[in-house]
């Protein structure tokens, strides 16, 4: 086996690529870059910020995600998976201890669209009257 240094960034991108199901060349595809250049950049011990959080973006994780990224975590949280404590004790993840309630998270975002369907149906209906008007002056 070999060892690699523990915060070898490339390295994570790569686990986190892998552990999502993501080939390099979707990878590459998403970020308008080589498949080589992903290879490259998963060989870096080092990745630039600007280059992280893009990298993070397309990952869906956010740059800090991969920054603190460690198998051992990931091997912990499914190992706790399935006896339902969600304890960080094991250094599992934090962000699987719901501090709210998806239902009304669910109802606000519903809440929230039928606002924007709203205001974007009478942004059309003002349109529409403002074209009848032009019209009724011609």
């Amino acid at each position: 086996m070999t060892t690699t240094k523990p915060n070898h960034i490339g390295r994570k991108i790569a686990r986190i690529r892998e552990l999502r199901g993501m080939k390099q060349e979707t990878l590459a595809e998403e970020l308008g870059i080589s498949q080589q250049s992903v290879s490259t950049l998963e060989k870096s011990e080092t990745v630039d910020d600007e280059k992280l959080e893009r990298v993070a973006q397309v990952l869906g994780v956010t740059k800090e995600a991969i920054e603190n990224f460690s198998e051992e975590r990931v091997i912990n949280f499914f190992n706790n998976f399935n006896d339902n404590s969600f304890s960080n004790s094991q250094g599992t993840f934090a962000a699987y201890n719901c501090t709210f309630n998806p239902i009304d998270k669910l109802v606000e975002s519903y809440e929230e669209n039928k606002k924007l369907y709203e205001r974007l149906v009478q942004a059309k209906k003002d349109k529409v009257a403002y074209l009848e008007e032009l019209l009724k002056k011609k």
